[in-house]
């Protein structure tokens, strides 16, 4: 028979009365290592002994015996007229062990630890230095410009949504999300981007991973395979991978997505996961013979189209092409787009616009997604585009963006020209910087990324958007979220990762 427990006191503490140890002894180790672990801060206040007592079923005297040793031993100090508490003094190596996790060999050496995966400890060895929350100086991937947003309007439009809301929102909301949202959306995209959807075609997600993981469940099955751009996103990979699906790479060139070659490579595929308007990361635009070759395709062999336009808003020069999306006539495409990299990332908003035909099974799948995404800001979404607000925070960071781009170049050129090279892009948030060809054979783009997270500066490595073996190497540099006086500063202490990396 299982041993009896006690009730779990204000403090967690749970007594074995049939173990060996004794009761007060049992009470002041849990204490202790509450303390030691730091899940009880210096100063924290405890509970009385009465309380204890009383929450454990013992006497008073028994936890009165393990506080009198913690008191002894340093760990708890005794006031007349606040009772006990934690000691304020304690030595930082007595706690040394991180928040929430124990002190000692376990939590010394995370990247060794042999209960993490081979993948678990790629990711811990190749984190940049900097913590959650904290703003790098540079470069981060996918963010937009931190002071541009106009959060004390977003602030307003919130209050104005959530003062009275209908229950169609606050309680019994539809799987697709907001519908004032998805009309916006629609309006948007038949006024900016050139093409009409209904809005309840429109499912609000909260990436663009659960975007492309529901159109590969709709449209394939498992091990069924998905063409992707080569390289690519990861977060594509990702989510078919969530979907069961096969990902056949496929090599672009410098006119982007080759169906020719793709049909060559995995001729059973279904679906092309492609980005159109602005490859990621190799900035390539889809040309109109391409366009209509992949639409031919989908047309003929009854497959499906996913089109990613993950930064079309942001074309500097000339006159972006259709959406395929426009000109889809056989209804094969699935449009994807996200507002997180528009406004604010933790927004967490994105959209796909189904083909009519899919909508029927994607209620019913979306029903039975429990991490839909979040209602409380896509009420305020709706009036930002409504109300003119995007429009108008598009045209602002559109030029913002395009003259911080400049800024890279420029610094690319004044300190990072002995080691990389660099072109402007007539789109997007980011540039790629290619190592020059005296140092391309021997340059790891990995280790200059996690360098230069060492020294504060975030760039991503290109290599890593490869998921065949064949990889070129170097650093996408994602300015939008960089102001331009910290552009050149960056782009400095890049030069010195640079310097001391090649030199080895």
């Amino acid at each position: 028979m299982p041993r009896p427990t006690r009730r779990a006191a204000p403090l967690g503490l749970v007594l074995d009365p049939a173990a060996s140890e004794p009761l007060h002894r049992q009470i002041g180790e849990q204490v202790r290592r509450a303390i030691l672990e730091r899940r009880l801060a210096p100063g924290h206040r405890l509970p009385s002994s009465r309380l204890m007592a009383s929450e454990l079923d013992v006497a008073r005297g028994t936890v009165l015996l393990a506080m009198d040793q913690l008191i002894a031993e340093g760990y708890v100090v005794a006031q007349a007229a606040s009772g006990l508490s934690v000691a304020t003094d304690l030595p930082d190596d007595m706690l040394s062990a991180p928040r929430g996790q124990p002190a000692g060999p376990a939590a010394a050496d995370r990247t060794t630890s042999p209960s993490l995966s081979r993948r678990a400890r790629a990711a811990l060895r190749d984190a940049p230095t900097f913590g959650f929350g904290e703003a790098p100086l540079a470069f981060p991937t996918g963010q937009p410009d931190r002071e541009a947003f106009p959060f004390a309007l977003w602030a307003r439009l919130l209050e104005r949504e959530w003062r009275r809301p209908s229950w169609t929102v606050a309680g019994a909301p539809h799987p697709f999300g907001h519908s004032g949202v998805r009309a916006a959306i629609a309006a948007y995209l038949g006024t900016v981007r050139g093409f009409t959807c209904a809005p309840e075609s429109i499912v609000i997600t909260n990436g663009m991973r659960q975007s492309l993981s529901l159109l590969a469940w709709l449209v394939l099955d498992p091990d069924e395979a998905a063409w992707i751009e080569e390289p690519g996103y990861v977060g594509t990979r990702e989510a078919l991978a969530i979907a069961g699906v096969k990902a056949a790479p496929i090599p672009v060139d410098g006119l982007g997505f080759n169906v020719e070659r793709a049909v060559a490579a995995e001729p059973r595929a279904k679906l092309a996961v492609v980005a159109p308007a602005h490859q990621f990361p190799l900035g390539t635009m889809l040309g109109l013979q391409r366009r209509l070759e992949l639409l031919s395709w989908a047309e003929r062999q009854e497959g499906w189209i996913a089109e990613d336009d993950f930064d079309g808003e942001y074309r500097y020069t000339g006159r972006p092409l259709a959406p395929l999306r426009a000109l889809d006539r056989s209804g094969r495409v699935a449009y994807l787009a996200s507002f997180s990299k528009l406004l604010f990332p933790a927004l967490r908003l994105s959209y796909i616009v189904l083909p009519a035909a899919l909508v029927p099974a994607a209620e019913q799948r979306m029903a039975m997604v429990p991490a839909r995404a979040s209602l409380l800001g896509q009420g305020a979404l709706a009036r930002f585009i409504a109300d003119g607000h995007l429009a108008t925070h598009l045209r602002r960071t559109r030029l913002l963006y395009a003259a911080r781009q400049q800024a890279l170049l420029t610094a690319i050129e004044q300190h990072l020209a002995p080691w990389l090279e660099s072109a402007s892009d007539s789109a997007g948030m980011h540039l790629v910087a290619r190592p020059i060809a005296a140092i391309a054979p021997s340059f790891d783009d990995r280790a200059i990324t996690v360098a230069a997270g060492r020294a504060g500066v975030v760039v991503s490595p290109l290599s890593a958007c490869y998921a065949g073996r064949r990889r070129r190497h170097g650093l996408i540099l994602s300015y939008a979220g960089t102001p331009e006086q910290e552009i050149d500063r960056a782009c400095s202490i890049l030069a010195r990762v640079l310097r001391a990396s090649t030199s080895r």
